[in-house]
């Protein structure tokens, strides 16, 4: 597990001296100004483990974010598996939501990363953090027909998965057709909140819509938690250290 030293931990030799600087000066006064602790950390690679369970166990550890506010932040980067995200603590998730987090990964810097410009994606979407902390809204989104394409993509066994069950059980409870209308008008506002494209919301509907039609996957399941109990841990040492916020797996992941 990284030590928390700074607000800018960087082992992968990415960023130079100054850059980090540059960055830890700007958290350092956010934090000194509106008391969330904000936080980077890059690595060249979680494996074995996913991101996911990764960047939450160093939260975790780390306790950003003042105690019993837990107003906490932290975007991980692993260079190697091109895969990064924002993991938010309890405090910020009201206005830090998953669906926010992934448009700053997804809009402002994961085109920067792609370009190799990995200062310029971290320094982008830590400010646009902060600017979302402060209370400004995210500008309207201005995604390409092919960055659309590939959110659905990366969603798309969801998407199945819940036509499937969801659908199986409204239409053991609200009949064949209401079942089905009302599963395929969820699945479409939800595919249309990740793609941000009304003829991919209206397919993927149409597509839930007749799978539960058809009637796949009738019947009740159980869902259970993503994340399992993981243990908290003390904060790192150096001169910086944080408040003791508390995380349960919010924010959003993407790749480049």
């Amino acid at each position: 597990m990284p030590p928390l030293t700074g607000h800018v931990t960087d082992q992968t030799a990415t960023l130079s001296a100054e850059q980090k600087a540059t960055l830890e000066q700007s958290l350092t006064a956010f934090e000194a100004r509106k008391g969330s602790q904000l936080a980077v950390l890059m690595v060249a690679s979680t494996a074995p483990e996913a991101i996911e369970p990764f960047a939450l166990r160093v939260a975790e550890q780390w306790k950003l974010g003042r105690k019993r506010v837990d107003d906490g932040a932290i975007l991980v980067v692993a260079k190697n598996d091109r895969a990064l995200r924002i993991e938010v603590g309890y405090g910020l998730e009201g206005v830090l939501t998953d669906l926010t987090s992934k448009r700053i990964i997804s809009e402002v810097v994961v085109p920067r990363f792609k370009s190799q410009d990995f200062y310029g994606g971290i320094t982008a979407g830590v400010d646009q953090i902060m600017r979302v902390v402060d209370g400004e809204p995210l500008p309207e989104p201005s995604r390409t027909s092919s960055e659309n394409l590939g959110d659905v993509r990366q969603y798309v066994p969801i998407l199945f998965i819940l036509a499937v069950v969801v659908g199986g059980v409204l239409r053991s409870a609200l009949g064949k057709v209401p079942g089905a209308l009302v599963t395929g008008g969820a699945v479409a506002v939800i595919a249309w909140f990740i793609a941000g494209a009304v003829s991919m919301a209206l397919a993927a509907g149409a597509i839930a819509l007749f799978v539960t039609l058809l009637g796949i996957g009738t019947g009740r399941h159980g869902y259970g938690g993503y994340y399992g109990g993981m243990g908290r841990g003390g904060s790192g040492g150096g001169g910086f250290s944080g408040g003791g916020g508390g995380f349960g797996g919010g924010g959003a992941s993407g790749r480049w």
